[in-house]
């Protein structure tokens, strides 16, 4: 993936206000805001087409942004994007300064891998049910994460994976897990399709024919 997506050219706007955020829009330009890192909040604009471009990609969301500000680069992470409600358009976004050394709290997406090479899934009928999309995180932005993975491979029929049962990436935390045992949110459950036999019948019913 080219690291042109995660560069975008920004100006510092002075006309601020709702009409003149409408003005910006009808120029095909998005306002925006940067803040943190002890810094004052900053009003930016953005080309409206290179965000288009760049939001297409899942990545964006939770990588590391480079903004190019009249010639400074500063590193931001993405934390709100505002959409018009029909009109394929972004209509403000809210970033937030990076700074080295510093932990950032954040969110990034799960991708559940080997879901087709689970024999639960694959052989005995299960199907996996996903309780979340994406995960609370802390770590040092050199640690950042596009995603956490999942891994379904050995989840058998009726297990749930919960947060403590994840393989986390060196330096990441898990912003829920930290807050104690009562926090160890499920994840996924491979479960029996409707009206299916779970394992535990299907051992059964083997047993029985065994017997006969």
């Amino acid at each position: 993936m080219s690291e042109a997506i995660f560069t975008l050219d920004a100006e510092v706007r002075t006309d601020l206000g709702k009409g003149a955020s409408r003005r910006l829009r009808h120029a095909d330009k998005v306002p925006a805001i940067l803040y943190g890192g002890d810094k004052e909040p900053l009003a930016l604009t953005l080309e409206h087409n290179k965000v288009i471009q760049a939001q297409e990609f899942e990545a964006f969301y939770s990588h590391v942004l480079t903004l190019n500000i009249g010639g400074e680069k500063v590193e931001a992470l993405l934390k709100d994007m505002q959409r018009h409600p029909y009109k394929p358009k972004v209509t403000h976004m809210d970033f937030q300064r990076v700074v080295a050394g510093e932990a950032l709290h954040t969110n990034v997406p799960v991708h559940f891998v080997n879901e087709d090479k689970c024999a639960a899934i694959k052989t005995q009928g299960g199907h996996a049910e996903h309780h979340v999309n994406e995960l609370e995180i802390t770590c040092l932005p050199k640690d950042l994460p596009e995603f956490i993975e999942v891994d379904l491979m050995n989840v058998e029929l009726g297990q749930t994976l919960h947060l403590s049962d994840l393989k986390m990436p060196a330096g990441v935390t898990l912003v829920e897990l930290a807050k104690g045992e009562d926090h160890d949110l499920a994840v996924v459950t491979v479960k029996a399709a409707k009206g299916g036999a779970s394992a535990d019948d299907a051992e059964d019913g083997e047993e029985e024919a065994t017997e006969e």
